[in-house]
């Protein structure tokens, strides 16, 4: 009898290795943002890890273990065989989902795991055999829970070591007097704008830019920290938030001298809570109010959202539209040339001037973008002779989406690191310029709140007048998705489902040959993104 609890302790201490690992992979994942991981569990995926058929199994045993403790204690040993071969196949492969090592990640799983430990001695007190199991199955059941209370017990701390940070930051801004701070905000187009804006002013000014996808006040500041140097004459400062207020604490950190916005949608409707709370941030009214009375606003001149922005704004600002209509504009283009593999186009400003220019990016989206970065340029005293120069130097990589030669030689897109529904709209219209066989694999978009069903079915309408299949890789608003395909004449058997990455790769290859497209959109399973791009021997 004991020689089988043994068994159960040490499977059960194996598999919880993997749960503690993983739930704090997903607090890391959702940057410890109590909404962000509520709204996980609204999610297809999110839901299976509460309703799903072994957790059920587990608290059915539960309850008999007290009954009859031998003979389903074997079957609870059974149960943790399965899991723990699980987790060794996701060893070998190297499949398993893991927390980013930081100082704060080896607290949190000291913790956890000192936890488990002190449970398990605990435990072992009992003499008799039905609670020792029963207690370490509960300990099982409720292991979200717990790692959950361990994280937000362990947040405050991190709070005031961020506050600390955050002054450091703050007082070391304060000493460089001759640096302009630019500060980019918006729903999407952030970090695009961002990067090629830093290639641009990199060819006359000495120039930091934050990194890639760091926006948080954490990684603001730790740049500020490490990275500023008085000899720098730019910074660059791309803000993200995700509540009401949060744009507001970065602007008092770096006071932004020239503030942008790119772009405004519902992408985050669902964390900010309101409509209302995410045009405060991301929609740059925070942004707006910390800027000077010498400061300069430049906004996307055809989002309905950054022009109520501008119609609001008592400061000098300025617009850019990649359409001329609008006779505000202070930049637009003409003469735009989308191909597989640039764009061109002539910047033309409201006095003029014209120019030339040809960019190593992909998609009409990045002629928006980069039409922001030359009108800030050009505030900052470079011509657009200048600027043209300098944008031969901006790379593909920096726009979010490239695009190589694959398997059977179809042309991958991949725009995989994430997806908001303008920049999946954006990659269709590049998708199009394919001439042959056209396929996209998406997920469905999240975090988009009441919008989300409305949003998904226009997806779909475009997905259809695009694609000549698409393949959907989550469940959440696939019917969504699906009415919106159907609705424009299209058979259901064109849009599928399928999260198997090698059931979708067979797909593709089978499906298209040399000179067909496959666009990959947002968080697809990076196993598909592999198996397409190697190229067959």
């Amino acid at each position: 009898m004991f020689s089988l609890v043994s068994i159960i302790i040490s499977l059960w201490l194996i598999r919880t290795i993997k749960v503690v690992l993983f739930w704090i992979y997903l607090w890391q994942l959702k940057e410890y943002h109590i909404g962000r991981f509520i709204d996980h569990f609204r999610t297809h995926k999110g839901k299976k890890l509460i309703f799903n058929f072994l957790l059920g199994i587990k608290i059915v045993l539960l309850a008999l273990i007290l009954v009859r403790p031998l003979l389903f204690a074997w079957v609870l040993s059974l149960v943790y065989v399965f899991e723990v071969l699980v987790f060794g196949l996701q060893v070998v492969k190297n499949t398993i989902k893991k927390p980013v090592i930081t100082s704060k990640i080896m607290l949190l799983l000291l913790m956890s795991y000192a936890l488990v430990v002190l449970f398990l001695a605990k435990a072992l007190y009992f003499q008799l055999y039905s609670p020792v199991i029963a207690s370490l199955l509960l300990f099982d059941i409720l292991t979200p829970i717990i790692i959950s209370m361990v994280v937000l017990l362990v947040q405050p701390l991190f709070v005031l070591a961020r506050n600390s940070t955050l002054d450091k930051a703050k007082r070391k801004m304060a000493t460089m007097e001759n640096i302009t701070v630019i500060g980019i905000t918006g729903s999407y187009g952030k970090t695009s704008t961002k990067e090629f804006l830093k290639t641009i002013l990199s060819a006359k000014f000495k120039v930091l830019a934050t990194p890639d996808h760091k926006n948080s006040e954490m990684g603001i500041a730790q740049t500020i920290l490490h990275e500023l140097k008085p000899e720098h004459q730019v910074f660059i400062v791309e803000m993200g938030a995700y509540q009401k207020g949060g744009i507001s604490l970065l602007c008092d950190i770096v006071k932004p001298k020239i503030g942008m916005v790119t772009g405004v949608n519902e992408q985050h409707l669902a964390i900010f809570g309101s409509l209302d709370n995410l045009l405060s941030a991301e929609g740059g009214i925070e942004l707006l109010h910390h800027l000077p009375h010498d400061g300069i606003l430049v906004v996307n001149g055809e989002n309905k959202y950054c022009m109520n922005l501008y119609k609001s704004a008592d400061i000098n600002k300025k617009l850019y539209t990649v359409s001329g209509t609008k006779m505000a504009s202070d930049i637009f283009a003409e003469d735009v040339m989308i191909t597989k593999d640039d764009v061109s186009f002539v910047a033309m400003t409201k006095e003029r001037e014209a120019m030339h220019f040809l960019v190593n990016v992909l998609g009409k989206q990045n002629v928006q973008n980069l039409l922001g970065a030359i009108l800030v340029a050009k505030e900052l005293g470079m011509s657009l002779e200048e600027i043209a120069k300098a944008s031969q130097n901006i790379t593909k990589g920096q726009a979010g989406i490239t695009q190589k030669i694959g398997i059977h030689g179809i042309a991958v897109i991949d725009s995989s690191y994430s997806s908001n529904p303008d920049g999946v709209m954006a990659d269709l219209d590049y998708l199009n310029v394919f001439n042959g066989k056209k396929i996209i694999v998406m997920p469905c978009l999240i975090e988009l709140g009441v919008e989300s069903d409305c949003i998904h079915e226009e997806i779909g309408k475009k997905l259809a007048q695009i694609c000549d299949v698409a393949i959907i890789t989550t469940r959440d608003k696939f019917r969504e998705i699906s009415n919106g395909f159907m609705s424009q004449g299209i058979g259901s058997h064109k849009i599928l489902f399928c999260d198997n990455p090698r059931e979708i790769s067979t797909m593709i290859t089978v499906m298209c040959k040399e000179g067909d497209a496959v666009l990959l959109e947002g968080r697809v399973p990076s196993e598909v993104i592999k198996l397409l791009k190697s190229r067959s021997s």
